[in-house]
């Protein structure tokens, strides 16, 4: 008989831990296989934690064609739907395919340097800043179209999934994830008599990249200093020099999402960002 294996992970934390083992108990009982921090021939991934261990593990597991769920031990959980009383409903209804998939498409970013090219990939959004919180300045291009010399902390590229992180914290908009799109949205833009930056997002349709290209001459401070332009993807800074550019865009990849029974994201939303 073919073993049907669930793969759990967490990341060692009191709570997300003991809840771990009691989810593995429970799903042997049910006749399934589970392995605890092991992704290879799982049918499903289940995290056990909040919403950075969800990001963590995409990154860990090299963003597997594995559907995930999730059971919150964290703060706001937009991933993580499922909650430690929902578990043995979980897996009766997983039993049953009685679940949805939300398929949520990634953002690239190909960072192009004096040391060469570095991809990075990631499900929420990308992050470019001026090193060691200088004031930044970028030629900002959509597709082969310049469009600003932008002057400020920095640039957030976001996706639908993105949307309630940093970029909702900036001021950008909630996007539905049924949508595909690609949002930029400004972090502190400038705008006075020397500098002229957009102050609100950008939303693009996919297939259409932004271009983001540091201009050292511009800067006010030390110019070795001003080289160095900071990346984050999900979170994960890395530092590069002499950056030419960074191209931004949807990726053709995406990460699956089951949701269960009563899930509507925009009653997420509501339960997540407004009621106290």
């Amino acid at each position: 008989m073919h073993e049907r294996r669930i793969s759990i992970i967490d990341y060692g934390r009191g709570e997300s831990e003991r809840i771990c083992f009691r989810l593995a108990e429970k799903l042997r009982a049910a006749g399934l296989c589970p392995v605890l921090g092991e992704a290879e021939g799982a049918e499903l991934i289940v995290v056990v934690g909040g919403d950075g261990s969800f990001l963590r593990t995409l990154e860990r597991f090299g963003f597997p064609d594995v559907p995930f769920a999730g059971v919150n031990t964290g703060h706001l959980g937009f991933f993580q739907e499922l909650s430690e009383a929902d578990i043995d409903g979980f897996i009766d209804n997983y039993l049953r395919g009685l679940f949805t998939k939300q398929v949520c498409r990634t953002v690239f970013g190909s960072v192009t340097y004096g040391g060469g090219t570095h991809m990075l990939r990631g499900l929420n959004e990308l992050v470019v800043k001026a090193a060691d919180s200088r004031l930044a300045h970028f030629d900002i291009y959509i597709g082969e179209n310049f469009i600003e010399s932008f002057s400020g902390d920095g640039v957030v590229v976001s996706t639908p999934a993105g949307s309630t992180a940093y970029n909702y914290a900036l001021g950008g908009s909630i996007v539905d994830p049924r949508l595909e799109l690609l949002q930029l949205t400004p972090i502190a833009p400038v705008n006075t008599t020397a500098y002229r930056s957009f102050t609100s997002g950008i939303v693009l349709p996919p297939g259409l990249a932004v271009s983001i290209r540091p201009d050292p001459d511009s800067a006010d401070d030390d110019r070795e200093a001003a080289r160095e332009t900071l990346v984050a993807i999900d979170g994960n800074e890395t530092r590069f020099e002499n950056v030419c550019r960074i191209d931004a865009g949807l990726s053709e990849n995406s990460v699956t999402l089951l949701r269960f029974k009563n899930y509507e994201f925009w009653s997420t939303v509501k339960k997540k960002l407004l009621t106290p």
